[in-house]
């Protein structure tokens, strides 16, 4: 027989890299959200779980059960062969650890594949995340990259989590760059994803002097951040990063790939153009139409976003250590030299 697990032997070895986490349950369940570095094996696709539900609700609890072991067995040779590929040990969930997880535990079980069962489901671990997130006690202070948009401070901040340096990257987790343009080529996570991806680095920093995160929104698309990150994104010590205009021009260029979606930008644009002065609003929609798009963008910088980051950053003024770079490397560079040497005196030598 299976073996049950709890939620924390779980999470301890899934830390360690210890076992393969597998969600059973249907793929827009999983897409919803899971729990982070976990696989989607269902027993029950969407519309097969929507039968057996009908069922269950309409007719009893007994028919829900013979439609759905009819339903899974006619799979069984094809779900054994799956899970016979992962090598590693394995613990599988649904969102209760009921009847799913249990059945795809049992059937592994009698073919000889040794897989634990997550007690109390999916369910315990999202309950389990937000409670450690109202309760959470973060130790490390937060060194946050500010400046102008297009400074590449989300690429600088990759960068150095690449290389090891403690990053939270609030834009990754929320699959968003956090303006009106900000889901354009990407999809965006909801609260629970945001949630259980936060959750899971902020834990494996506790130890750190120091986390790095950008210094803006409280919001970023569809998410939230925590009392807590935000006021310690507040109380950040500020690192300003300087481009000249036509660098950042490029940088944003690059990174949304304007041709590739510019039906998704004028869409967006369209949200914001009454908050622009007409005549410069009309001719950024212009530039745009016709694919024009770096005087596009230098128009919505210097006329829109440079603005109103300016306003806002009003409400943060403290000390800061400015980073002047012609490019991105460089002030990734700079960056990491600054963070390496933990010399505030190196402020001058940034510039």
């Amino acid at each position: 027989m299976f073996e049950d697990i709890t939620l924390d032997e779980l999470l301890a070895l899934r830390n360690r890299k210890e076992i393969v986490l597998i969600d059973v349950r249907s793929p827009s369940e999983f897409a919803d959200s899971t729990i982070p570095g976990s696989l989607n094996i269902p027993v029950f696709d969407d519309a097969e779980r929507a039968e057996v539900g009908t069922i269950y609700k309409q007719v009893g609890v007994q028919a829900a059960k013979e439609r759905g072991l009819e339903i899974f067995s006619a799979k069984l040779p094809q779900f054994i062969k799956t899970f016979g590929q992962i090598k590693e040990p394995k613990a599988v969930f649904c969102w209760r650890g009921g009847m799913r997880s249990k059945t795809a535990a049992t059937v592994l079980a009698l073919m000889g594949i040794r897989a634990y069962r997550l007690t109390g489901g999916f369910r315990t671990y999202r309950k389990w995340v937000v409670e450690t997130l109202e309760h959470m006690e973060f130790k490390p202070r937060a060194v946050a990259l500010l400046g102008h948009t297009g400074t590449g401070k989300t690429a600088i901040l990759r960068g150095l989590k690449g290389e090891g340096f403690p990053v939270l990257d609030l834009e990754g987790m929320a699959g968003h760059r956090g303006s009106i343009f900000g889901q354009v080529g990407l999809e965006a996570n909801n609260q629970k994803t945001f949630d259980s991806l936060l959750v899971t680095d902020l834990l494996s920093m506790q130890d750190s002097p120091y986390v790095l995160l950008e210094g803006e929104s409280n919001r970023i698309g569809k998410v939230v951040l925590p009392k807590f990150v935000i006021e310690k994104k507040e109380a950040a010590k500020q690192i300003w990063i300087q481009l000249p205009m036509e660098e950042r021009v490029r940088n944003i260029v690059k990174e949304y790939r304007p041709r590739e979606h510019k039906e998704e930008l004028i869409f967006a644009y369209r949200k914001i153009n009454s908050r622009i002065h007409t005549p410069i609003a009309n001719e950024i929609m212009t530039c745009l139409t016709e694919e024009k798009f770096d005087h596009a963008v230098q128009l919505l910088l210097e006329h829109y976003y440079d603005p109103r980051y300016e306003h806002a950053m009003k409400l943060y003024e403290q000390e800061r250590v400015v980073i002047e770079a012609n490019t991105v490397e460089e002030a990734a560079h700079k960056v990491k030299d600054y963070l390496v040497t933990g010399d505030a005196d190196r402020q001058q030598a940034c510039r």
